[in-house]
């Protein structure tokens, strides 16, 4: 089942319009239907794929429905449809807690739950909001991810929502107190709609995050992390990651294999380091011994 996920993950993050719901589908996947021995109790791929577009579809069908009673004008309109709905009726939102579970980066668990990290409700806001017709963009702010309403990219009028909070408005004051929390100070150009690629890049990132704080979960960082390099750009320093975790995982000769490979990339600019990591591949291969 990981081989064919992977042949798909990587087949759509290489295409000329990635989808990102489809890509953390792919990827939650890996989770969900990667242990094997389950096999007989789990559903298929396609399965799952299908019970969680069919999902999106209630939500948006629900939405067009909600658009046909009200006709909201302007995005503010538009934005408090969504959260009465989305955020209201059918409950998504997200708590600190959430932080600590995987589940709340697994597209199909926040489907069934209703409950995510920020990235994640905002990918649902606007995955749905694009079925009924309606113009949601996720916006990548440091340290959370907020939705807008409309099109700020297109000169257009639009407003700024909070799905972990079940769609609450912001106002750039509430902005610059979010991106100043997380350390970084607020621009104009934070509020550009986050691409595709980046955002599932950014929620693999989360699920790496969140395995590598409890080194019980060193497989799946190393699964997050070979999906991360799947896609088209990656930061180079996830080869000497995988590397890493092939070695944790006890796929010691790999693991030096991949160190010594990421090695001779950092002779060019930065050859202290790859000595370091030379000596790094030295020690995973002695403990075959």
């Amino acid at each position: 089942m990981t081989e064919q996920s992977r042949t798909r993950f990587r087949t759509e993050a290489r295409g000329e319009n990635p989808d990102p719901v489809l890509l953390c589908l792919l990827a939650a996947a890996e989770h969900t239907l990667g242990d094997p021995g389950d096999s007989a109790e789990q559903p298929s791929l396609d399965a799952l794929l299908t019970a969680c577009q069919a999902a999106l579809d209630r939500h948006a069908a629900a939405i067009r429905e909600a658009v046909a009673e009200r006709r909201p004008r302007g995005p503010e309109e538009t934005a408090a449809l969504l959260a009465a709905v989305l955020g209201g009726r059918e409950r998504f939102h997200g708590r600190q807690s959430d932080y600590l579970r995987l589940e709340s980066s697994l597209l199909p668990e926040v489907l069934r739950r209703r409950r995510g990290l920020p990235i994640m409700l905002s990918l649902v806001w606007s995955a749905v909001a694009a079925r009924a017709g309606l113009t949601v963009h996720g916006i990548a702010l440091p340290g959370h991810f907020i939705v807008a309403v409309g099109d700020p990219g297109g000169g257009d009028e639009y407003v700024l929502a909070d799905p972990f909070h079940g769609g609450r408005l912001l106002d750039i004051p509430d902005v610059e107190r979010l991106s100043a929390a997380s350390g970084h100070p607020f621009s104009p150009e934070l509020l550009t709609p986050a691409q595709p690629l980046d955002t599932v890049l950014r929620v693999l990132g989360n699920i790496r995050r969140w395995a590598a704080d409890r080194p019980e979960h060193a497989r799946t960082q190393l699964w997050a992390a070979e999906l991360a390099l799947l896609l088209p750009r990656h930061p180079a320093q996830l080869r000497l990651e995988r590397a890493e975790l092939l070695v944790k995982t006890g796929d010691f000769l790999s693991g030096a294999a991949e160190m010594d490979a990421y090695a001779k990339i950092l002779d060019a600019f930065d050859p202290e380091s790859a000595a370091k990591v030379r000596l790094e591949a030295r020690s995973a291969r002695h403990r075959l011994n």
